[in-house]
């Protein structure tokens, strides 16, 4: 029994120093190739994705969004003639909420903001992390509805925090836990990745189910079809110069 004991010990001990060695760099690493290299993926510089977005799995909205490297973006979401824009040009955000019955362009607060901003950069936040200043740490694995999924705890240079979980397979994206301070509240907000589709050679998902947490907002994306390294113009996520908003 002693002897068996032993060997159980040295097996477990061989284990620990295995999960040990993979180093963030290496998981970092196995992602980037799993989504088709780190190289096409900075190789992208504009994404266009187009397909459906529905609200509290009621109100179903044609969507649009575009990303343009470094880091500005733009989403527009239309319904019976209207739609509702939302941008990022890399220092300043703006939104046109005709839903809410504004339809001039306001520029939004630096809190409200941060969600556009951290989500901008065409790569997700394991791309180039350490050039953008971020700051990433692995916390071993965590079950994410029956997976044991490696979890990366990633510190953006403002602050912000997104815990990023891995399939073990194929070290895809399959959550994103982001958490923010808006008005001095944390606000935390669950993004669920699934059927990765190819764009010009690199693996992003088409669908997306987003859960805000605290006030129940609840959102399921499916995108139709992706294009890379179309023309967009630097003005369409701009603040539009003769736009009447304020901010708030």
């Amino acid at each position: 029994m002693r002897m068996r004991m032993k060997y159980v010990l040295v097996a477990l001990a061989l284990a620990s120093g295995g999960a040990q060695a993979i180093g963030v760099e290496d998981i970092v690493a196995r992602n980037l190739q799993a989504r088709g290299g780190a190289e096409k993926l900075q190789a992208i510089k504009t994404l266009k994705l187009s397909g459906k977005v529905v609200f509290g799995g009621q109100f179903e909205l044609g969507f649009t969004s575009y990303r343009k490297a470094p880091g500005s973006s733009r989403t527009e979401a239309s319904l019976q003639g209207l739609t509702m824009v939302q941008a990022w040009d890399g220092h300043e955000a703006w939104q046109i909420s005709p839903f809410q019955g504004r339809k001039d362009p306001e520029k939004m607060s630096a809190d409200d903001a941060r969600a556009l901003a951290d989500d901008a950069p065409i790569g997700g936040p394991l791309l180039d992390w350490q050039a953008r200043g971020s700051k990433i740490d692995y916390l071993g694995t965590e079950d994410v509805d029956g997976t044991e999924a490696h979890k990366l705890k990633v510190t953006l240079q403002n602050g912000d925090v997104e815990y990023v979980y891995l399939d073990p397979d194929h070290w895809l994206e399959i959550r994103k836990v982001s958490q923010r301070k808006v008005r001095g509240t944390q606000v935390e907000t669950v993004e669920d990745y699934g059927d990765y589709e190819e764009v010009a050679g690199v693996y992003f998902p088409f669908s997306v189910a987003i859960e805000n947490k605290g006030d129940g907002g609840n959102q399921q994306m499916t995108i139709d079809k992706g294009e890379a390294n179309v023309a967009l113009e630097d003005a369409m996520f701009a603040f539009p110069a003769q736009g009447k908003g304020d901010a708030k």
